[in-house]
């Protein structure tokens, strides 16, 4: 099943009901894009405004910034290996922890769609496809070989809008 796009409310109400930390993790997700794995395996020495990543799924890299708030609340929980460690500190936190959470929280705000850390993702490109309005743009920040990948990305808001227009002329109501 694939995952949703969430709009900025709800986006919201996700991350109010995580906790702390998986708070902090999908924060970097929203502002980077990338993928919760390639976040959990951010090192604590990697740490800075502007760092390379390689993506663990496509083995691309890719240099990522960070806010400065943003930069010092990671540095803040960061253990001495890894930026996000889990409850063994020699080892990352799990995306299956991260995921379980955000499973949670959209189930506690009753969210109809398929929530899940990749969700962020979505929402990164269709933010950069707002405000930059260049696909090709988009495609390069996600490091995606084609367009059309990123257009199931960048589409995601209008489908998701035009849904709850369909549904709201028709009267049936979300909740």
């Amino acid at each position: 099943m694939k995952t949703a796009y969430l709009l900025d409310r709800e986006v919201g109400h996700v991350l109010a009901a995580l906790t702390p930390s998986n708070r902090l993790v999908c924060r970097v997700c929203l502002h980077t894009g990338l993928r919760v794995g390639d976040v959990l395996a951010l090192r604590t020495q990697q740490l800075a405004p502007r760092f390379w990543v390689t993506e663990r799924k496509t083995h691309k890299r890719r240099q990522v910034g960070l806010p400065a708030d943003l930069l010092a609340d990671i540095r803040a929980q960061a253990g001495e290996v890894w930026a996000f460690p889990g409850r063994d500190p020699s080892r990352p936190r799990r995306r299956q922890t991260v995921w379980a959470d955000v499973k949670r929280a959209a189930k506690a705000f009753r969210l109809p769609q398929n929530v899940a850390p990749h969700s962020f993702r979505k929402v990164y490109a269709v933010d950069l496809l707002r405000k930059y309005g260049d696909l090709d743009r988009v495609r390069r920040a996600l490091n995606h070989s084609s367009c059309e990948t990123t257009m199931i990305y960048a589409m995601a808001d209008r489908l998701l809008t035009s849904k709850a227009s369909r549904r709201a002329g028709r009267g049936v109501t979300r909740w």
